[in-house]
Protein backbone atom coordinates (compact mmCIF):
# COMPACT_ATOMS: atom_id res chain seq x y z
CA UNK A 1 0.00 0.00 0.00
CA UNK A 2 1.75 3.56 -1.06
CA UNK A 3 1.89 5.94 1.73
CA UNK A 4 0.47 10.25 1.20
CA UNK A 5 4.70 10.86 1.75
CA UNK A 6 5.02 8.23 -1.54
CA UNK A 7 3.58 11.34 -3.89
CA UNK A 8 7.18 12.87 -3.47
CA UNK A 9 8.69 10.19 -5.42
CA UNK A 10 11.98 10.69 -8.08
CA UNK A 11 9.37 11.12 -10.90
CA UNK A 12 7.43 13.65 -8.79
CA UNK A 13 10.58 15.46 -8.73
CA UNK A 14 11.74 15.16 -12.24
CA UNK A 15 8.64 16.47 -13.83
CA UNK A 16 8.58 19.77 -10.99
CA UNK A 17 12.38 20.35 -12.16
CA UNK A 18 11.51 20.20 -15.87
CA UNK A 19 8.77 22.76 -15.36
CA UNK A 20 11.45 24.90 -12.79
CA UNK A 21 13.82 24.94 -15.40
CA UNK A 22 12.15 26.94 -18.08
CA UNK A 23 11.29 29.84 -15.51
CA UNK A 24 15.04 29.87 -13.67
CA UNK A 25 17.49 30.68 -15.41
CA UNK A 26 20.81 28.34 -15.05
CA UNK A 27 18.35 26.26 -12.72
CA UNK A 28 20.48 23.24 -12.04
CA UNK A 29 18.02 19.93 -12.26
CA UNK A 30 21.02 17.50 -11.11
CA UNK A 31 21.63 19.91 -7.78
CA UNK A 32 18.09 20.46 -7.13
CA UNK A 33 17.80 16.47 -7.18
CA UNK A 34 20.71 15.98 -5.00
CA UNK A 35 19.37 17.91 -2.50
CA UNK A 36 16.09 16.47 -2.53
CA UNK A 37 17.53 13.19 -2.25
CA UNK A 38 19.61 13.76 1.10
CA UNK A 39 20.80 11.16 3.51
CA UNK A 40 17.25 12.13 5.67
CA UNK A 41 14.80 12.15 2.91
CA UNK A 42 13.78 8.24 3.35
CA UNK A 43 13.12 8.79 6.90
CA UNK A 44 11.09 11.96 6.64
CA UNK A 45 7.48 11.70 7.04
CA UNK A 46 4.90 13.19 4.24
CA UNK A 47 4.94 16.92 5.94
CA UNK A 48 8.41 16.75 6.65
CA UNK A 49 9.34 15.89 3.06
CA UNK A 50 7.01 18.91 1.94
CA UNK A 51 8.84 21.11 4.39
CA UNK A 52 12.20 19.91 2.92
CA UNK A 53 11.14 20.61 0.05
CA UNK A 54 10.52 24.35 0.33
CA UNK A 55 13.46 25.06 1.59
CA UNK A 56 15.16 23.14 -1.01
CA UNK A 57 12.96 25.06 -3.50
CA UNK A 58 14.35 28.16 -1.44
CA UNK A 59 17.91 27.04 -2.58
CA UNK A 60 17.41 27.87 -6.04
CA UNK A 61 14.67 31.43 -6.16
CA UNK A 62 15.73 34.61 -5.59
CA UNK A 63 16.50 35.82 -1.94
CA UNK A 64 14.48 38.37 -2.89
CA UNK A 65 10.39 36.97 -1.61
CA UNK A 66 8.54 39.20 -4.15
CA UNK A 67 11.24 38.03 -6.92
CA UNK A 68 10.48 34.39 -5.90
CA UNK A 69 6.42 34.12 -5.74
CA UNK A 70 6.68 35.74 -9.86
CA UNK A 71 8.37 32.51 -10.39
CA UNK A 72 6.25 30.55 -8.32
CA UNK A 73 3.44 32.18 -9.91
CA UNK A 74 4.65 31.34 -13.49
CA UNK A 75 5.60 27.81 -12.73
CA UNK A 76 1.82 27.43 -11.52
CA UNK A 77 0.79 28.99 -14.71
CA UNK A 78 2.43 25.92 -16.35
CA UNK A 79 1.82 23.39 -13.79
CA UNK A 80 -1.67 24.43 -14.69
CA UNK A 81 -1.57 24.29 -18.41
CA UNK A 82 -0.14 21.14 -18.42
CA UNK A 83 -1.96 19.11 -15.25
CA UNK A 84 -0.23 15.91 -13.83
CA UNK A 85 -1.45 13.89 -11.02
CA UNK A 86 -2.74 15.01 -7.43
CA UNK A 87 -1.88 18.50 -7.00
CA UNK A 88 -1.88 17.92 -3.27
CA UNK A 89 2.28 17.51 -3.79
CA UNK A 90 2.48 20.91 -4.32
CA UNK A 91 1.10 22.29 -1.14
CA UNK A 92 4.94 23.67 -0.92
CA UNK A 93 4.29 26.11 -2.79
CA UNK A 94 2.13 27.36 -0.27
CA UNK A 95 4.24 26.51 2.28
CA UNK A 96 7.04 28.72 0.94
CA UNK A 97 5.02 31.70 1.72
CA UNK A 98 4.41 31.13 5.20
CA UNK A 99 7.90 30.14 5.34
CA UNK A 100 9.49 33.01 3.64
CA UNK A 101 7.03 36.00 3.63
CA UNK A 102 6.44 36.46 6.90
CA UNK A 103 7.86 39.95 6.69
CA UNK A 104 6.56 40.89 3.21
CA UNK A 105 2.40 41.11 4.11
CA UNK A 106 1.69 42.69 0.64
CA UNK A 107 3.82 40.48 -1.53
CA UNK A 108 2.47 37.31 0.66
CA UNK A 109 -1.12 38.43 -0.11
CA UNK A 110 -0.38 38.74 -3.62
CA UNK A 111 0.81 35.04 -3.84
CA UNK A 112 -1.76 33.80 -1.77
CA UNK A 113 -4.41 34.96 -3.86
CA UNK A 114 -2.01 33.49 -6.64
CA UNK A 115 -1.01 29.93 -5.39
CA UNK A 116 -4.61 29.38 -3.40
CA UNK A 117 -6.24 29.03 -7.17
CA UNK A 118 -4.00 26.01 -7.57
CA UNK A 119 -3.21 24.50 -4.29
CA UNK A 120 -4.90 26.02 -0.85
CA UNK A 121 -3.59 28.30 1.22
CA UNK A 122 -5.62 27.49 4.12
CA UNK A 123 -2.51 26.13 6.56
CA UNK A 124 -0.07 29.07 5.09
CA UNK A 125 -2.48 31.99 6.01
CA UNK A 126 -2.19 30.91 9.63
CA UNK A 127 1.03 32.59 10.71
CA UNK A 128 -0.18 35.81 9.21
CA UNK A 129 -3.36 35.74 11.21
CA UNK A 130 -1.52 35.70 14.19
CA UNK A 131 1.34 38.73 12.99
CA UNK A 132 -1.49 40.57 10.86
CA UNK A 133 -4.70 39.96 12.66
CA UNK A 134 -6.49 42.82 11.54
CA UNK A 135 -5.31 43.70 7.99
CA UNK A 136 -5.63 40.00 6.93
CA UNK A 137 -8.87 39.51 8.39
CA UNK A 138 -9.71 42.93 6.26
CA UNK A 139 -7.73 41.00 3.32
CA UNK A 140 -10.02 37.94 4.12
CA UNK A 141 -13.31 40.06 4.00
CA UNK A 142 -12.13 41.49 0.58
CA UNK A 143 -11.81 37.88 -1.23
CA UNK A 144 -15.50 37.03 -0.34
CA UNK A 145 -16.03 39.00 -3.44
CA UNK A 146 -13.51 37.32 -5.66
CA UNK A 147 -14.82 35.84 -8.77
CA UNK A 148 -12.50 32.39 -7.99
CA UNK A 149 -14.30 30.15 -5.91
CA UNK A 150 -11.37 28.74 -4.60
CA UNK A 151 -10.34 32.44 -3.30
CA UNK A 152 -13.97 32.98 -1.51
CA UNK A 153 -13.35 29.58 0.16
CA UNK A 154 -9.81 30.13 1.44
CA UNK A 155 -11.55 33.22 3.18
CA UNK A 156 -13.58 30.89 5.01
CA UNK A 157 -11.52 28.25 5.50
CA UNK A 158 -8.27 30.20 6.49
CA UNK A 159 -10.30 32.09 9.09
CA UNK A 160 -11.36 29.10 11.14
CA UNK A 161 -10.06 29.46 14.65
CA UNK A 162 -9.66 25.66 15.04
CA UNK A 163 -9.02 24.29 11.77
CA UNK A 164 -7.83 20.53 11.87
CA UNK A 165 -4.13 19.73 11.01
CA UNK A 166 -3.20 23.42 11.95
CA UNK A 167 -2.35 26.04 14.56
CA UNK A 168 -5.57 27.16 16.22
CA UNK A 169 -5.63 31.15 16.14
CA UNK A 170 -6.30 31.32 19.91
CA UNK A 171 -7.89 35.38 19.97
CA UNK A 172 -10.58 34.29 17.27
CA UNK A 173 -11.69 31.18 19.63
CA UNK A 174 -11.47 33.64 22.29
CA UNK A 175 -13.37 36.29 20.14
CA UNK A 176 -14.68 34.93 16.69
CA UNK A 177 -16.71 38.32 16.61
CA UNK A 178 -14.22 39.60 13.33
CA UNK A 179 -14.62 36.25 11.16
CA UNK A 180 -18.95 36.95 11.40
CA UNK A 181 -18.72 39.60 8.65
CA UNK A 182 -16.17 37.03 6.59
CA UNK A 183 -19.23 34.25 6.93
CA UNK A 184 -22.13 36.76 6.58
CA UNK A 185 -20.91 37.56 2.65
CA UNK A 186 -20.64 34.08 2.27
CA UNK A 187 -23.99 32.03 3.33
CA UNK A 188 -25.32 32.78 -0.02
CA UNK A 189 -22.61 32.29 -1.99
CA UNK A 190 -23.45 29.92 -5.47
CA UNK A 191 -20.92 27.36 -4.52
CA UNK A 192 -21.81 24.94 -2.10
CA UNK A 193 -18.10 24.23 -1.38
CA UNK A 194 -17.84 27.14 -0.05
CA UNK A 195 -21.14 26.78 2.17
CA UNK A 196 -19.80 24.15 3.63
CA UNK A 197 -16.63 25.78 4.52
CA UNK A 198 -19.17 28.59 6.20
CA UNK A 199 -20.66 25.36 8.34
CA UNK A 200 -17.41 24.10 9.24
CA UNK A 201 -16.33 27.97 10.37
CA UNK A 202 -19.37 28.23 12.15
CA UNK A 203 -19.18 24.43 14.02
CA UNK A 204 -15.38 25.63 15.11
CA UNK A 205 -17.46 28.89 16.87
CA UNK A 206 -19.78 26.83 18.23
CA UNK A 207 -16.90 24.62 20.52
CA UNK A 208 -16.42 27.68 22.13
CA UNK A 209 -19.30 30.16 21.59
CA UNK A 210 -22.33 27.96 21.37
CA UNK A 211 -24.43 31.12 22.02
CA UNK A 212 -22.88 33.66 18.96
CA UNK A 213 -23.88 30.28 16.23
CA UNK A 214 -27.46 30.04 18.13
CA UNK A 215 -27.77 33.32 17.46
CA UNK A 216 -26.83 33.32 13.61
CA UNK A 217 -29.04 30.01 13.37
CA UNK A 218 -32.24 32.23 14.65
CA UNK A 219 -31.15 35.25 11.93
CA UNK A 220 -30.08 32.33 8.87
CA UNK A 221 -32.56 29.69 9.19
CA UNK A 222 -35.88 29.74 7.09
CA UNK A 223 -34.41 32.17 4.26
CA UNK A 224 -33.21 29.62 1.89
CA UNK A 225 -32.94 26.37 1.81
CA UNK A 226 -28.80 27.08 1.26
CA UNK A 227 -28.43 28.66 4.50
CA UNK A 228 -30.47 26.09 6.43
CA UNK A 229 -28.59 23.34 5.18
CA UNK A 230 -25.24 25.97 6.69
CA UNK A 231 -27.11 25.76 9.55
CA UNK A 232 -27.77 22.48 9.90
CA UNK A 233 -23.71 21.29 9.45
CA UNK A 234 -22.75 24.20 11.42
CA UNK A 235 -24.83 23.55 14.80
CA UNK A 236 -23.43 19.40 14.53
CA UNK A 237 -21.38 19.46 17.33
CA UNK A 238 -24.11 20.97 19.39
CA UNK A 239 -26.72 18.49 17.69
CA UNK A 240 -23.92 15.72 19.33
CA UNK A 241 -23.87 16.76 22.67
CA UNK A 242 -27.54 17.18 23.32
CA UNK A 243 -27.54 21.29 23.18
CA UNK A 244 -30.88 22.08 24.39
CA UNK A 245 -31.33 25.14 22.58
CA UNK A 246 -30.09 24.38 19.64
CA UNK A 247 -32.53 20.93 20.18
CA UNK A 248 -35.42 23.34 21.01
CA UNK A 249 -34.32 25.54 17.60
CA UNK A 250 -34.82 21.99 15.19
CA UNK A 251 -38.40 21.14 17.83
CA UNK A 252 -36.01 17.84 18.48
CA UNK A 253 -38.27 16.45 21.82
CA UNK A 254 -37.29 12.84 23.15
CA UNK A 255 -40.43 12.41 25.88
CA UNK A 256 -42.53 10.46 23.56
CA UNK A 257 -40.13 8.48 21.76
CA UNK A 258 -39.07 5.55 23.41
CA UNK A 259 -35.87 3.01 22.78
CA UNK A 260 -36.12 -1.05 23.53
CA UNK A 261 -34.72 -4.30 22.67
CA UNK A 262 -31.28 -2.69 22.21
CA UNK A 263 -28.99 -5.69 21.60
CA UNK A 264 -24.99 -6.01 21.32
CA UNK A 265 -24.94 -8.89 18.63
CA UNK A 266 -21.04 -9.14 19.24
CA UNK A 267 -20.05 -9.04 22.75
CA UNK A 268 -16.98 -9.74 22.07
CA UNK A 269 -14.90 -7.31 19.46
CA UNK A 270 -11.56 -8.01 17.97
CA UNK A 271 -9.39 -5.33 17.20
CA UNK A 272 -9.93 -4.87 13.38
CA UNK A 273 -13.06 -5.97 13.09
CA UNK A 274 -16.88 -4.72 13.90
CA UNK A 275 -19.43 -4.37 16.75
CA UNK A 276 -22.61 -4.97 15.16
CA UNK A 277 -25.81 -3.93 17.25
CA UNK A 278 -29.77 -3.51 16.86
CA UNK A 279 -32.22 -1.43 18.32
CA UNK A 280 -36.08 -0.04 18.04
CA UNK A 281 -37.07 3.11 18.94
CA UNK A 282 -41.13 3.86 18.37
CA UNK A 283 -43.18 7.08 18.69
CA UNK A 284 -45.71 7.05 21.36
CA UNK A 285 -46.90 10.18 21.02
CA UNK A 286 -50.22 10.82 18.58
CA UNK A 287 -48.58 13.08 16.08
CA UNK A 288 -45.58 12.92 13.64
CA UNK A 289 -42.18 13.73 15.40
CA UNK A 290 -38.47 14.53 13.93
CA UNK A 291 -35.95 11.63 15.18
CA UNK A 292 -32.56 12.29 15.35
CA UNK A 293 -30.57 9.18 15.87
CA UNK A 294 -27.26 8.56 17.14
CA UNK A 295 -25.16 6.07 18.92
CA UNK A 296 -22.62 6.72 21.30
CA UNK A 297 -19.65 4.61 21.68
CA UNK A 298 -17.73 4.60 24.53
CA UNK A 299 -13.73 4.14 23.84
CA UNK A 300 -11.56 2.79 26.59
CA UNK A 301 -8.45 5.11 26.77
CA UNK A 302 -5.19 4.66 27.56
CA UNK A 303 -5.71 5.62 31.22
CA UNK A 304 -8.64 2.79 31.36
CA UNK A 305 -11.46 5.94 31.56
CA UNK A 306 -13.84 5.45 29.38
CA UNK A 307 -14.57 9.03 26.22
CA UNK A 308 -17.49 8.96 24.27
CA UNK A 309 -17.66 9.43 20.78
CA UNK A 310 -20.98 9.85 18.77
CA UNK A 311 -22.01 9.01 15.55
CA UNK A 312 -25.36 10.16 13.53
CA UNK A 313 -27.25 7.28 11.77
CA UNK A 314 -30.28 9.38 10.52
CA UNK A 315 -32.79 12.11 10.69
CA UNK A 316 -36.79 11.44 10.11
CA UNK A 317 -40.21 11.75 10.40
CA UNK A 318 -42.03 9.36 12.44
CA UNK A 319 -45.71 8.74 12.95
CA UNK A 320 -48.17 8.32 15.38
CA UNK A 321 -47.23 4.69 16.70
CA UNK A 322 -44.54 4.00 14.15
CA UNK A 323 -41.40 1.57 15.37
CA UNK A 324 -38.36 1.75 13.14
CA UNK A 325 -36.07 -0.70 13.57
CA UNK A 326 -32.22 -0.02 13.13
CA UNK A 327 -29.13 -2.51 12.73
CA UNK A 328 -26.24 -0.98 12.39
CA UNK A 329 -22.45 -1.97 12.97
CA UNK A 330 -18.66 0.34 13.40
CA UNK A 331 -15.76 -0.57 13.15
CA UNK A 332 -12.93 -1.14 15.15
CA UNK A 333 -10.24 -1.57 12.05
CA UNK A 334 -6.72 0.10 12.86
CA UNK A 335 -6.21 3.99 11.53
CA UNK A 336 -4.20 6.16 12.26
CA UNK A 337 -6.16 8.29 13.91
CA UNK A 338 -7.30 6.18 17.18
CA UNK A 339 -5.76 3.51 18.92
CA UNK A 340 -7.67 1.10 20.31
CA UNK A 341 -7.55 -0.28 24.24
CA UNK A 342 -8.91 -3.85 24.75
CA UNK A 343 -11.16 -3.73 27.24
CA UNK A 344 -14.95 -3.11 28.33
CA UNK A 345 -16.80 -0.44 26.29
CA UNK A 346 -19.87 0.67 26.15
CA UNK A 347 -22.67 1.29 23.05
CA UNK A 348 -25.49 3.53 23.63
CA UNK A 349 -28.55 4.90 21.39
CA UNK A 350 -29.24 8.47 21.42
CA UNK A 351 -32.30 10.09 20.68
CA UNK A 352 -32.87 13.78 20.01
CA UNK A 353 -29.55 14.03 22.06
CA UNK A 354 -31.12 11.94 24.89
CA UNK A 355 -29.14 8.96 25.66
CA UNK A 356 -31.93 6.30 25.83
CA UNK A 357 -30.21 2.70 26.06
CA UNK A 358 -27.00 2.16 26.68
CA UNK A 359 -25.01 -1.51 26.43
CA UNK A 360 -21.61 -2.97 27.44
CA UNK A 361 -19.27 -5.20 25.11
CA UNK A 362 -15.42 -6.27 25.12
CA UNK A 363 -13.02 -5.55 22.24
CA UNK A 364 -10.07 -8.02 22.63
CA UNK A 365 -6.78 -8.03 20.84
CA UNK A 366 -6.89 -9.23 17.34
Amino acid sequence: MSLIKDIYSPAFYASFSNTVAKEVTGFDKKDFTKQIFSDAFAHMEWKERMQHTTRVLHNFLPENFAEATQIIAAIIQRLQANPTGDTLAYIFLADYISAYGLDDFDSAVAAMETVTQFISCEFAVRPFLLKYEKAMLKQMKLWTKHPSDKVRRFASEGSRPRLPWAMAISSLKKDPAPIIPILENLKNDPSEWVRKSVANNLNDIAKDHPAIVLDIAARWSGKSSETDAIVKHGCRTLLKQGHPEVLKHYGLISSCLTVSALKVLTPEVPVGAYVEFGFSVKNESDTAQTVRLEYGVYYKKAKGHNARKVFKISERILQPGETLKVQRKQSFKLITTRVFYPGQHQLSVIVNGEEKAIKKFTLTEA
